[in-house]
């Protein structure tokens, strides 16, 4: 194919918007700051839980979401536009379509961070892993992702010079609808419309809300943390290299293997959990093939240097992207050898996971986003890098720093899950108490903040180069004027098929030779409409035909008599379950091991979650599993340890949570949670129209009836605090949260509903198999009887 400007050919003046890149690389480094402040302030948490101050808005469970929002939507995410605003211009010969919309993705965008910074530490959280924010916050994300920077992106397309679609254009793309795609459809929720409450319950429920938030979340790292970055990659490492990508077939076979096999791999973050065995397996499997495409990538991004590797040694930039690079494989050889069901029966929970994401996105994302920085700097400020020497400290420092962080963490991981399985020669539990591994592994604790730091330490180093490097730039920037002709003003000659060069074999091995040309690809490079189109198919397909089943299929979520929906007062106490994080710390989903049973009591069954909006079953164990917690512990014992966990258990790294002893339960909410909770069609019969308000009332009747038995395992004493203050709890936040983990695990022991009278209509053949799935009472594990004897703790000489 060729093409030339015709003779008549009109050129077009234009110049790029360096402004608009300028400001995204600030806010990346700004907000990457932020976020591996507060990334360190949990390290040091873990070791030191008191090291809140006993100050609410800072525990582990409100803190931690802050931090991977920071990390991920405040640092990548700036980072991801600044390369996208900047390889965009210069690969369609265009600048932006629309400065305006520029600025308001920028404004917007960092309105959103703060937003976020304001409200996931007081606790305003949907606590879905990557989309804790809430709907207020989730609506303004999906207009600044999709009406400014998407409308200016695809527009910057239309209105392109260039006419075939670079590679980095392509994962640009698809970064962009389908991030969309996964956004919308993770956060459809009914909202509680109150002037005094943020507040939405998700649509989806129990095993439908763990497929739809992991079909979300684990492509929340496929097209936002690596799509967008090998972008990235396959437009600065050939620049700052000097160097033409290796390979032009193997970057097709990477984006469009990567896009349509990532979609399906979610659901390897569900196994050995209520969620479908043929789901988990499926999710295993495109795992297991996720290997060959991203490896695919690395391969095509390192062999870029060929005859350049003697850069490395000198170039900071190249020295930043091969580890990124490095990085990457090791991260997406790493992800699906814990999709393997042996591997994963033993790594999750544990800080192995922990050890695994940070690698990618301290080593692969961090170090990309770096790397671009150093490339970008001297020629957005028109300057020269302050400091070469600043810039190879900052590599060295941080490359420790990721190694100290991520070593003590496999170790841990490894330790976490040889402990928790380990049993003696009698089938007993080796270490049957979950604080033994708690203890086991504080060394390490202290090593990965060693490392953190290293980081942090390499982090500054770098904002402090950038610093002087844009205070050396001129007193006015030079804006250079390109020509080039419009598309429309250019001749054009379209694709042809080549000629196979083989002879003496079948016809199709002549039509395979000339299909792998990939000639035919040049013709989608060309229509950005048609390749957008192509995209979306390819997620849509895979993610449909993973998900629909779930959801129309009854025997995927058996349905179980006993359970029935959360009282009021214990829907506001789970929702402050929610609120206070503690699905950061706690799962509650036992696996069907018999380590875990022993343990924790029977597994988990799919019908036992149909009223959780949203499911609670978490990813990762700092604390034990409390999916049978109820039952197991008198009031007293639940309230004591939320003022002192330490003293109850000793070696415990809970943070002690004083504050709900005082803080007063907002009963006036109750009504309208269970309103939204009947439009989500959660049956409350007793509350509809004009009864809702009963649910105050009830719930005021149950926490009363809960302090009371409070004071008679206390010896008839009020509750009083550390200090001696005394407090009623009848209407204090504990009670909702005392009264939600009494209940959590119960149904599944309870006697059901009376059957039917003989008028009523029989199940019909189709429900009678569920009907037999339903366990019966007297399958409780012989541990279970100890719910019934619910153990008070002595007050006497309690240690302050």
């Amino acid at each position: 194919m060729s093409e030339s400007a015709a003779p008549t050919a009109r050129l077009e003046r234009f110049s790029y918007d360096d402004a608009i890149v300028r400001m995204f690389v600030t806010a990346t480094l700004i907000w990457g700051l932020v976020g591996f402040l507060a990334g360190m302030i949990l390290a040091m948490q873990l070791p030191f839980p008191s090291l809140n101050g006993g100050i609410e808005w800072i525990t582990f469970g409100r803190l931690r979401p802050l931090h991977t929002n920071a990390v991920i939507f405040a640092f990548a995410g700036n980072g991801i536009f600044a390369a996208i605003y900047y390889s965009t211009q210069r690969l369609c010969k265009a600048r932006m379509w629309n400065d305006t919309l520029s600025r308001l993705h920028f404004w917007g965008w960092q309105a959103i961070i703060v937003s976020a910074a304001l409200t996931l530490p007081f606790g305003i959280t949907q606590s879905k892993e990557y989309a804790e924010l809430e709907w207020p916050i989730d609506i303004a994300i999906a207009l600044v992702w999709a009406g400014f920077f998407g409308v200016n992106f695809f527009m910057t397309l239309v209105t392109r010079r260039e006419r075939h679609m670079y590679v980095a254009l392509w994962f640009y793309i698809a970064t962009i609808v389908t991030v969309a795609v996964l956004h919308i459809f993770n956060n459809l929720w009914v909202p509680i419309l109150s002037p005094s409450l943020i507040k939405s319950y998700p649509i989806y429920a129990g095993v439908q809300d763990a497929m739809m938030q992991w079909w979300y979340g684990h492509n929340a790292v496929a097209f936002f943390l690596t799509t967008p970055f090998l972008g990235l990659m396959y437009y600065f490492l050939p620049k700052a290299a000097d160097r033409p990508v290796f390979s032009y077939r193997l970057s097709i076979l990477h984006f469009w293997s990567l896009v349509f096999i990532y979609i399906w791999a979610g659901p390897h973050h569900l196994h050995y959990t209520a969620v479908p065995e043929w789901a988990q397996t499926l999710g295993m499997v495109f795992s297991l093939m996720l290997w060959m495409p991203s490896w695919g990538g690395m391969i095509n991004g390192l062999l870029t240097l060929r005859g350049a590797w003697h850069k490395v040694t000198t170039d900071p930039v190249l020295k930043f992207f091969v580890v990124g690079i490095t990085f990457y494989g090791m991260s997406t050889f790493e992800g699906p050898l814990l999709s393997i069901k042996a591997v994963n029966a033993l790594s999750h929970y544990t800080d192995w996971t922990i050890a695994h994401v940070h690698a990618g996105a301290l080593g692969w994302n961090g170090f990309m986003t770096f790397g671009m920085i150093y490339w970008l700097a001297p020629r957005l400020f028109q300057t020269k890098l302050f400091s070469t020497k600043l810039a190879e400290a900052h590599f060295w420092t941080s490359t420790i720093g990721i190694l100290v962080y991520v070593c003590p963490l496999y170790v841990a991981g490894i330790m976490q899950g040889l402990m928790w399985g380990t049993m003696t020669p009698t089938g007993q539990l080796a270490y049957p108490d979950f604080v033994e591994t708690t203890k086991a592994i504080i060394p390490m604790y202290y090593l990965r903040a060693i490392g953190g730091s290293l980081y942090i330490v390499g982090a500054v180093i770098g904002c402090y180069n950038f610093y002087r490097t844009w205070k050396s730039r001129p007193a006015v920037y030079d804006v250079p004027v390109y020509e080039a002709p419009a598309l429309r003003d250019v001749a054009f000659t379209p694709e042809r098929p080549p000629q196979s060069e083989l002879d003496q074999v079948l016809g199709f091995a002549r039509w395979l030779d000339v299909f792998s040309s990939f000639w035919w690809h040049r013709v989608w490079e060309r229509r950005p409409i048609k390749f957008t189109v192509m995209t979306v198919l390819a997620v849509a397909v895979a993610s449909l035909l993973e998900l629909i089943p779930t959801f129309v299929i009854r025997s995927n979520v058996p349905t179980i008599a006993s359970v029935t929906p959360y009282t009021p007062l214990e829907l506001a106490g789970r929702d402050l379950f929610v609120s206070e994080g503690c699905y950061n710390c706690h799962s509650q989903m036992i696996r069907p091991t018999v380590a875990e049973t022993k343990r924790y009591g029977d597994y988990s069954k799919p019908g036992e979650s149909v009223y959780d909006h949203p499911f609670q079953w978490g990813s990762r164990r700092i604390g034990p599993d409390l999916a049978r917690e109820g039952g197991k512990q008198s009031h007293q014992w639940h309230v004591m340890h939320f003022r002192n966990p330490a003293y109850l258990n000793q070696g415990s790294i809970m943070p002690a949570y004083p504050w709900l002893m005082r803080k007063e339960l907002d009963f006036e909410s109750i009504p309208l949670r269970v309103g939204a909770m009947q439009t989500l069609g959660v049956p409350y019969p007793q509350y509809e129209g004009n009864d809702r308000n009963k649910a105050k009332a009830d719930a005021e009747a149950q926490a009363a009836q809960i302090a009371k038995e409070f004071v008679e395992q206390n010896d008839l004493q009020p509750y009083r605090d550390l200090k001696g203050r005394e407090y009623d709890l009848k209407d204090k936040q504990v009670i909702a949260l005392v009264a939600y983990l009494q209940r959590v695990g119960t149904d599944l022991f309870k006697t059901p509903e009376p059957t039917p009278s003989e008028g009523d209509v029989p199940p019909s053949e189709d429900e009678a198999p569920n009907l037999a799935q339903e366990p019966d009472p007297s399958d409780a594990p012989a541990a279970e009887p100890a719910r019934t004897a619910a153990r008070a703790i002595p007050t006497a000489g309690e240690r302050q």
